[in-house]
């Protein structure tokens, strides 16, 4: 594991290791920041890791009068189809419209705001805007609904492998110079002679050791409270709601790349989005929680819920039964007044307190995995009057790692005619996942034979020390869940975790 050095001084540290922990760490760290971030699981372990896979205005926000979140989201929208190429790509949607939900008038206003919103500086979004259309059993888009449905919209928003894009900022953030350390704990700190003194704990080997830092950014997600008020014993003005999202993953039951956006009865949508080949995300719930963050799952209630309410739109039924794999995530909300979990903004606040303009720690509320980037250059604006010397905004036109290509499926291509002998099906995979990083794991190779032993499903052992080598995986978890989405397929997990155990 990376260690710090005990005799440095730091710029940050930075508490959490999921989107907008590594957000900020790139961000501060291309801006010539001394960084070091902890984290005490794995990178996008929790949160960022389980979200609905996509990078959205927020359609549904225009109802609660949102309208400054979904125009800066649908400006990053377009960000992410520059900056990450490879794991962002467009995702066509599909509202049937039922009478007894939002008016049709309502609808088409929304979608026409939705559209304008999206227009930044003059400038129109890279995807094409909503329609109207007709509904029936001579298209793809309601050949799965129930007859009685004969009017729907289309629009447009993206989607994204969330995990692989933390991963990503955590990559860029240690290519500028961070220090970045997964299963490592975040202690306690404390203030001594104008730094933060803080001790950090491998979850591992139980060792601990001190790092000093100019200031701390509390980035922990679900927990930033409780490293607020009860690690550091620190008021903070704001405070985050819990709100517990679930979603379901079923075989794929309708043709076409093209997702639905149900509405429901409580006033909440659906969304229904094809999910690799041939399976089908369906999510997500917003119920309030209270816990263990670290110990959320779905419960029979929401998966009813799902379930109900994709029956109540398409011809074929599906059950618990059917599902193949689900996921809880903690999101923790800015607290407002809502009466509902639905209801409570997604919006964010930074807030930071110092000692006489010294020592300043930072805390994020709230926030969006669409808004991360954007997060993150507020964030270092916050803490600009404590390190005048950082350089200026870079990250809206610089590209993720892997993401210095014109979209994955023509680097696909390229893969494919530079690497005849591998399996199409894998090349695919690596440039939806890697981009040109593939290159790191396929240079030099000449034949199949020198991937090394293939574990199942085109799991190759030179992507595994990949993997190991340059992305922190240390767990078959790891590797099959978060790196990629492997553990949805067939691997043989006994002989992987075996290999793990001699890198």
């Amino acid at each position: 594991m990376t260690k710090t050095n005990d005799n440095q001084i730091y710029d940050l540290l930075v508490i959490g290791g999921g989107i907008n922990g590594c957000g900020i760490a790139a961000d501060a760290a291309g801006r010539d920041l001394t960084v070091v971030l902890c984290e005490q699981y794995d990178l996008a372990n929790e949160t960022s890791s389980r979200s609905s896979k996509m990078i959205h205005g927020g359609l549904r926000y225009l109802e609660y009068y949102e309208f400054r979140l979904v125009r800066e989201a649908l400006g990053e929208r377009d960000v992410m189809l520059k900056i990450a190429p490879h794991i962002v790509s467009p995702l066509q949607l599909i509202i049937p419209h039922n009478s007894l939900q939002r008016p049709a008038w309502l609808v088409r206003l929304g979608l026409f705001l939705y559209d304008h919103l999206g227009i930044q500086f003059g400038k129109k979004s890279k995807l094409p805007g909503s329609y109207g259309l007709k509904l029936n059993n001579e298209t793809n888009y309601g050949k799965p609904l129930k007859p009685e449905l004969k009017k729907g919209f289309c629009y447009y928003d993206c989607k994204v492998d969330d995990a692989r894009l933390v991963i990503c900022n955590a990559i860029s953030a240690r290519d500028h110079g961070a220090i970045i350390m997964p299963r490592t704990k975040f202690i306690h700190a404390k203030k001594e002679e104008g730094l933060w003194v803080s001790t950090l704990e491998n979850q591992q080997t139980k060792q601990q050791w001190q790092v000093k830092s100019k200031a701390l950014v509390n980035a922990a997600g679900p927990w930033v409270d409780h490293i607020a008020h009860y690690t550091l014993n620190i008021k903070t003005k704001h405070q985050v709601e819990l709100v517990q999202g679930s979603h379901i993953v079923i075989p794929k039951f309708y043709e076409g790349d093209h997702a639905y956006l149900l509405q429901n009865n409580d006033k909440r949508v659906i969304f229904v989005i094809p999910y690799h080949d041939n399976l089908t995300m369906i999510g997500t719930t917003d119920v309030p929680f209270t816990g263990d963050p670290a110990s959320v799952a779905i419960s029979a209630d929401e998966r009813d819920y799902l379930c109900n309410s994709v029956n109540h739109y398409f011809k074929q039924t599906i059950s618990p039964d059917d599902i193949v794999n689900e996921w809880s995530g903690v999101r923790p909300l800015q607290a407002d007044d809502a009466n509902n979990a639905s209801a409570v903004s997604r919006d964010y606040c930074i807030e930071v307190e110092d000692d006489n303009g010294a020592t300043p720690i930072l805390s994020v509320f709230g926030g969006k995995i669409t808004t991360y980037r954007e997060l993150a250059e507020h964030a270092l604006h916050k803490l600009k009057p404590y390190f005048p010397q950082m350089k200026s905004t870079w990250t809206s036109t610089t590209p993720l790692p892997g993401g210095d290509i014109s979209n994955a499926s023509d680097y696909a291509l390229t893969l494919s005619k530079q690497y005849p002998f591998l399996p199409v099906k894998m090349l695919n995979r690596y440039a939806h996942s890697y981009g040109n990083l593939s290159d790191l794991i396929l240079h030099n190779v000449k034949s199949v034979t020198e991937m090394g032993d293939n574990f199942g499903s085109d799991l190759y052992q030179k992507e595994i020390e990949y993997l190991v080598k340059n992305e922190w995986a240390h767990s078959c978890d790891d590797i099959l869940w978060r790196r990629s989405k492997l553990g949805l397929l067939t691997i043989n997990q006994q002989k992987l975790s075996s290999y793990l155990k001699t890198i």
